[in-house]
């Protein structure tokens, strides 16, 4: 039908492996057959004859051969990637739909029929223009060519052109007086697929070069395949059109045809995308990537979306009854209490050292002699803000008491209350848990420069800050601030010094993302006891989605501490690994992906 008008481009060769023309599909979903003989008895008490036409785009599901949905469901899951199957004619197409949401949907089509008998209007001639039957391959090129110009998903030439060798499909061509291809049509002829007690037929991938067919060649289209169907003795011809596409919408009423309650179901694939998902909403294009990947997430499942406040990443998620806040990956699952005692570091690692797990050694900044006590009983400290984010006013490396009191009054810029942790080394590893299941793991870097023996230490740097902004959309850059000059001085080396090529140097003492650091996956190497520690962890804090930072030797290694934990962590630091799509789990379960075929066997009844 001529909705295929709205489908993209596919890889022909990505169909090249299907060999199928028709099919009739046994309990399973697996080909019992590859002819039409018509429905017998035996069939019907079976299941019926199940049928299933290949076109080569995708595949023509007949719905009302088949008496139980979960074998068309079966059918649809079948489909071959870059293509696009259609079922119509599924009596009650609402019912599948509802018990799988999240594979399937209501295409967003006007059905209508022309009754065969209807007399169509004669201005359908067109001086040089004739129709005939597609015969070989460079027909079917000239097909795809046409489709592929129009956005149409192309098909395999060998497909087109054995349908078009059968009494099944009417594949038509318009071509003009030079001999060019400028317009096709197909037609099915159901009684020749499957002996339809309807007597009808029905009409797809109606469409044109625009740029060569002459005016009215769709309509001159329809009307020469109308008339070959009306030999054959059919009823009727239906087809399927975009709600949106009024200008086609009045052609066909204006020939005759008229609007029918026929729906047709499709399987939600990267093809279908636009006609599932919902518009952007407004404000989308502000959101920064932790929010926008909750956003997509939640959209690709048909959640409603709406942006209340782009600036601050906050999105309302609507499904069904249920509407959840969230704040990129903050939500109102997390209760004040479990935010609070994330906020304040000094209350998270009581907590974690309460329920047996690893913390550092620290204290509560006084503002006396005992801080540069605490500072010579462990060598070394971390200083940071009892409570902050984003590694605002933190010095690592503390050795002096002289150090120690500049930082203690960097970080009570950023906070009244000062911790003191004892410094230990390691990686700087972050994990993802949610819904206290381990999701991701990543080594965090601080950020580095790489010397090309010809620009000096700020040039380098002001180059690989600009390369990582544009990576992160803007979250991650490295500032040029006193804690930089000093750990390149550290390093032995001035900001105006020229670096050597292949030389490598670490700029900053914290691996924050925000500062310049980069992230490394190490999800599959992670230590089954780190794991298990992180989830301790965020049931001790009784925080549904939380990001745990930790130091380690190696993350392959047992070995750990805890350092904080993050109560809204960036979820799109995380990739490949399902962060959103775990999240939306959370929000949403009933929006999760089948871990089993529906079945109706299964499912309750209800007196409704």
């Amino acid at each position: 039908m001529t909705d295929t008008l709205a489908t993209g481009v596919a890889n022909v060769d990505q169909l090249r492996g299907r060999t199928r023309r028709y099919e009739r599909v046994g309990p399973g979903g697996d080909p019992v057959a590859t002819h039409a003989p018509p429905a017998t008895d035996a069939d019907n008490q079976a299941g019926g004859p199940r049928v299933v036409l290949d076109c080569g785009w995708g595949r023509l599901v007949f719905g009302q051969t088949f008496t139980d949905q979960a074998a068309v469901a079966d059918v649809l899951r079948s489909e071959v990637a870059g293509a696009r199957d259609i079922c119509i004619y599924l009596r009650d197409p609402h019912v599948l739909v509802s018990r799988l949401p999240d594979e399937l949907f209501i295409d967003p089509s006007l059905t209508y029929r022309l009754p065969l008998d209807h007399e169509l209007p004669d201005d359908g001639v067109i001086p040089g223009l004739t129709f005939r039957q597609l015969r070989d391959a460079d027909d079917a090129e000239a097909v795809n060519r046409i489709y592929a110009a129009n956005g149409m998903v192309t098909a395999p030439v060998e497909v087109l052109v054995d349908n078009a060798g059968t009494d099944r499909f009417l594949h038509l061509l318009a071509e003009n007086a030079a001999g060019e291809i400028v317009g096709t049509i197909t037609g099915v002829d159901h009684v020749a697929v499957f002996d339809d007690p309807d007597n009808g037929a029905s009409l797809w991938c109606l469409t044109v070069d625009f740029n060569a067919a002459p005016p009215g060649t769709g309509q001159a289209l329809i009307t020469a395949l109308a008339a070959r169907l009306v030999e054959r003795g059919r009823a009727f011809v239906d087809l399927s059109v975009l709600a949106e596409n009024s200008g086609a919408i009045r052609l066909y009423e204006r020939l005759g045809f008229y609007r029918t309650a026929t729906l047709c179901v499709k399987r939600k694939n990267p093809i279908n995308e636009r006609l599932f998902l919902p518009a952007m909403p407004t404000g989308y294009d502000r959101l920064n990537p932790y929010a926008k990947i909750v956003a997509d997430e939640a959209m690709r499942r048909g959640i409603r979306v709406e942006v209340t406040d782009p600036a601050w990443g906050e999105l309302r998620l609507t499904s069904g009854g249920r509407t959840v806040l969230t704040r990129e990956s903050l939500s109102e699952l997390t209760s004040a209490v479990a935010m609070s005692r994330c906020d304040d570091k000094r209350v998270t690692r009581r907590i974690l050292a309460e329920a047996g797990l690893s913390v550092p050694r620290g204290r509560t900044a006084a503002g006396d002699e005992t801080d540069a006590a605490f500072l010579a009983e462990v060598g070394q400290l971390v200083v940071k803000p009892a409570r902050g984010e984003q590694g605002n006013g933190i010095t690592v490396g503390v050795r002096t008491p002289q150090a120690l009191a500049a930082a203690v009054e960097l970080a009570t810029r950023f906070c009244p209350e000062v911790l003191l942790e004892e410094l230990c080394t390691g990686e700087d590893l972050r994990v993802i848990v949610i819904d206290h299941e381990v999701v991701a793991a990543a080594v965090r870097r601080p950020a580095a420069i790489t010397g090309d023996g010809v620009h000096d230490v700020a040039e380098l740097i002001d180059r690989q800050s600009r390369r990582r902004a544009a990576a992160t959309g803007g979250e991650s850059r490295i500032p040029v601030d006193d804690m930089t000059r000093e750990v390149v001085a550290e390093a032995g080396y001035g900001m105006d010094d020229v670096l050597p090529e292949g030389q490598v140097l670490v700029v900053r003492r914290t691996a924050n993302l925000h500062t310049g650091g980069t992230i490394h996956d190490v999800t599959a190497e992670l230590h089954p006891e780190i794991a298990e520690a992180c989830v301790t962890a965020s049931r001790a804090l009784d925080i549904p989605v939380t990001g745990l930072d930790l130091l380690v030797p190696t993350p392959e290694r047992p070995e750990h501490v805890f350092i904080e934990a993050n109560e809204r962590p960036g979820l799109a630091n995380h990739e490949p690994q399902p962060t959103a799509e775990r999240f939306v789990d959370l929000l949403f379960p009933g929006t999760r992906a089948p871990q089993r075929l529906w079945s109706p066997a299964g499912a309750a009844s209800s007196g409704a």
